[in-house]
């Protein structure tokens, strides 16, 4: 049924419950997985010095996301596959899920509001009403 699985996380209680839930999902079916996180594009105000603080920053957060992420996944039978992307979070979910060609897409309905990469409600939204295939969002 489905063989290529995105998850969308954020750190939120609501994405660790969708990555339990995809890994189980996975395990289940032997799919593939793409694990994303998605943090806010860089401001254009920041000098040269904060910008490299703030990516820096950025991507430590991001692989302390993914790497919670996997714990709650678990042990994986296929394929997996870790994406630390910039941007709004709805459209690089979307894109990902397009170029990888997943065939479901989960993620967590709320997520946490700040500045790395917040999967609101809105984002969620967002993706269920342009994805190309099923999403399945957990609360």
């Amino acid at each position: 049924m489905f063989k290529n699985i995105l998850l969308a996380v954020d750190g939120s209680e609501h994405a660790k419950r969708a990555a339990r839930v995809a890994g189980d999902l996975a395990r289940t079916l032997g799919a593939n997985m793409t694990v994303v996180t998605v943090f806010d594009q860089v401001p254009n105000y920041l000098g040269e010095t904060n910008l490299q603080t703030f990516v820096a920053n950025q991507k430590l957060n991001a692989e302390y996301i993914l790497a919670e992420a996997l714990k709650e996944v678990g042990e994986l039978p296929a394929k997996r596959i870790l994406e630390t992307l910039e941007g709004p979070v709805a459209e690089a979910v979307l894109k990902v899920a397009e170029v990888r060609e997943n065939d479901l897409i989960i993620m967590g309905t709320r997520g946490l509001s700040r500045l790395a990469g917040a999967f609101l409600g809105s984002q969620s939204q967002k993706v269920v009403s342009n994805a190309n295939c099923p999403v399945m969002l957990v609360k």
